[in-house]
């Protein structure tokens, strides 16, 4: 017998990946509870890891060195990843904030968002200055100044540790390219007090042979271009200004009713909040009960007994309590490969100690970079033949990759006319069927798509982006969409939260289009499937395939690669960045690309599961001529060559290559048959209006491009 899916009946939701929640998501990976949805919130796909900052902004790593990718760490614990920033909880109605979408609903949440370095108070810090927490903007701005060329000032504002550090990075990284003219570090107190006085001396001595120069018991009043004024009117020239003073908590907290302390959610020997449902770890939390500074030793070791607590709280047992070390080893880099070791009054210097302190943080993020692999289930020993051979070597993809070849979706149903009828004009191999209503010429299709990301937003913006393409290419403006789910099992409670999120998804992308949802139908299975059925109207008869003209350009206005990239996603070997913009670029509208090729253009498809030159040969085949394509023109998506010649290839690959047996597909040329989703328009069009039309598209937004032009029959499909 069968043994469905476990139904899901509880909502986790993690908010921030902070070194805590990293933790806790490779540990759920290995041990998930049944039962539990499981959500991340982010504003980004990556989190920085701040113990090896420093020696990013020194130049010993790459900023890819310095970052956790969520998006793979989410998929091997089986998390929904909701990329945005949260900008409210409230633990009444139990809902979390995110702009653009709706509330998120959870019985269990977990707040892990750092601190912020911002200086709002400081009149010209937001514009002429950059915090150093959070640490991924500041990373990315000090990447850019850093690839500079002209002699360079720069500042540090806060003496703590933390400042130190950076300013220490920062001069050392600059004197290598000979490029540092000034360092300077500021705090209107006194400089490393936290520290031993040998300690002190040590970092001192850094900071003089760096060339930094130290201004202490120094108060600033305000900043503007290229400078720092100080109170007194002394000025500093600077021309990139960080501030690592004055670490706080992120204003939105403030809102949810949670007792605090400074601003950071206060909790107990549980994590627990004030609300027993709401845990805060990280440097987010203030442990009442045993006053630490922040440090990420303390976030790191909190990790365990969150996820004991959270497993225990939804599913039943007695809680842990986490007790933190008194005093810790400090491990400060000084600017080259070299490190202070910092404890209990004792201080230590030296090249062998960065090199244990690259060892430990290199181990640290070797958590995440090697997720273990997790055994598939056994298949039963008692089985038909050529059960391997059909489930393949790898996870079915989703999308469409996960659809039929055209080899048997035209063998099952190439036969197949239907009933006919004269308002009916059936177009085979077009992206619709054209109906004539009175006087009006409708246009008719439907799509569904398999879920390929766990985010039920983000999905139902890509299956509704993807089923309007049908209506664009034709030429047509939607008019009316029905809606088709299949929900995986869970609680009466977790559905209505998931219909809640589809269908305002839903409802904005189909009124953003112009098309009124009208009805639709849902039935429960194994996992996410959501579809569209649409109507369009056609003031100016539909385009079809069959209308290209020798010498048309092809244009195409959205990167290929998408199918690529989900499959990697889906094994864990995409990088999460990639992941994320390719996400971004499916829920792309074609509105407004439609509305620039409609009058222009001869024959218009859409890219999607046959990939680009399965639907090339479509629109070649229908208008009985070739097509002269230049590979080098296509545009691909961040990461998809890459990944295409490491190997990389969707489910429905094999199939779409042998459309055209003759064209090769090693390496990034495999892309060429990848199965797209949401894909862009693809258009034969007026040669005399092309080079408009394509300008006109790239001021909208679009990464179109001019791909080849259509040619002879007798050429067929060359590939150049």
């Amino acid at each position: 017998m069968h043994a469905p899916r476990l139904p899901l009946t509880r909502d986790l939701v993690l908010v921030g990946g902070g070194h805590t929640h990293a933790l806790l998501l490779r540990m759920w990976g290995m041990k998930p509870l049944p039962g539990v949805r499981l959500t991340l919130i982010n504003p980004g796909p990556t989190a920085p890891y701040s113990g090896m900052l420093p020696g990013f902004v020194a130049g010993h790593y790459t900023r890819d060195a310095l970052d956790i990718d969520l998006v793979k760490l989410a998929r091997f614990a089986g998390a929904r990843l909701i990329l945005g920033a949260a900008e409210e909880i409230d633990p009444v109605s139990k809902r979390i904030t995110v702009p653009g979408r709706p509330a998120i609903a959870y019985d269990v949440a977990s707040i892990d968002i750092g601190i912020t370095s911002a200086m709002p108070e400081l009149v010209g810090f937001d514009d002429f200055a950059i915090p150093a927490k959070p640490l991924g903007r500041f990373a990315t701005r000090w990447d850019a100044f850093r690839n500079g060329s002209d002699p360079a000032r720069i500042a540090c504002i806060g003496g703590g540790v933390a400042g130190v550090e950076l300013i220490l990075a920062m001069a050392h990284a600059l004197r290598q390219q000979q490029r540092l003219a000034q360092a300077t570090l500021i705090d209107s107190g006194s400089v490393l007090s936290v520290l031993t006085s040998q300690s002190q001396t040590r970092l001192r001595k850094a900071l003089d042979a760096n060339g930094v120069r130290i201004l202490q018991q120094t108060r600033i009043d305000h900043l503007s271009a290229g400078r720092i004024h100080l109170e007194g009117g002394r000025v500093i020239d600077s021309d990139f200004t960080v501030g690592a003073a004055g670490a706080r908590a992120y204003g939105w907290l403030e809102t949810s009713g949670l007792q605090q302390h400074e601003g950071a959610l206060v909790i107990s020997e549980t994590l627990q909040t004030s609300d027993p449902d709401v845990f805060a770890c990280g440097d987010c939390a203030h442990m009442a009960y045993a006053p630490r500074p922040k440090a990420g030793v303390y976030a790191v070791r909190q990790a365990p007994v969150l996820y004991h607590n959270l497993k225990a709280v939804l599913g039943g047992g007695s809680l842990k309590s986490y007790q933190p070390q008194k005093d810790y080893l400090k491990l400060i880099s000084m600017g080259d490969k070299s490190a202070l070791a910092d404890r209990d009054g004792r201080s230590f210097a030296g090249g062998l100690l960065w090199r244990w302190k690259d060892h430990i943080d290199r181990k640290f993020m070797g958590k995440f970079s090697a997720l273990p692999q997790m055994p598939a289930p056994a298949l039963p020993r008692s089985r038909a033949k050529d059960m391997e051979v059909a489930l393949g070597s790898k996870p079915m993809c989703g999308g469409c990759g996960s659809k039929v070849g055209r080899h048997a979706l035209h063998a099952g149903l190439g036969a197949f006319s239907g009933a006919q009828r004269a308002d009916v004009t059936p177009l085979p191999g077009d992206d619709a069927a054209q109906l004539m209503t009175g006087s009006a010429t409708q246009v008719i299709s439907t799509d569904h798509l398999r879920a390929f990301t766990e985010d039920p937003v983000v999905m139902t913006a890509i299956a509704a982006q993807h089923a309007l393409n049908d209506i664009w290419a034709m030429g047509a403006h939607p008019q009316a969409a029905t809606v088709t789910l299949i929900l995986p099992r869970q609680s009466a409670v977790l559905q209505e939260r998931l219909l809640t999120e589809i269908m305002h998804s839903a409802h904005q992308e189909m009124t953003a289009a112009g098309a009124a949802i009208v009805g639709g139908h849902t039935s429960l299975g194994e996992e996410l499937t959501i579809g569209f059925t649409l109507t369009g109207l056609c003031e100016t008869p539909p385009l079809t395939l069959a209308g290209a003209q020798a010498g048309d350009h092809l244009i195409l206005t959205k990167p290929i690669g998408s199918g690529t990239l989900m499959a990697a996603e889906m094994s864990g070997t995409a990088p999460g960045a990639c992941v994320a913009e390719a996400l971004d670029l499916m829920c792309q509208s074609q509105r407004d690309a439609a509305t620039v090729l409609r009058p222009v253009a001869h024959a218009m498809t859409d890219v999607t599961g046959f990939g680009l030159l399965g639907h090339l040969q479509g629109l070649c085949a229908a208008s009985d001529l070739g097509a002269e394509v230049d590979f080098d023109a296509i545009p691909l998506m961040a990461g998809a060559a890459a990944l295409a010649e490491a190997g990389v290839r969707s489910t429905i690959f094999e199939d779409n290559a042998a459309l055209l047996p003759g064209i090769g597909t090693a390496g990034a040329r495999a892309l060429l048959f990848d199965p797209q989703t949401s894909g862009g328009l693809l258009a034969s069009v007026d040669p005399a209006r092309a080079s408009d039309a394509l300008r006109e598209l790239k001021n909208h937004g679009y990464h179109a491009a001019k791909i080849g032009e259509i040619r002879d029959a007798d050429q067929g499909i060359v590939i150049r």
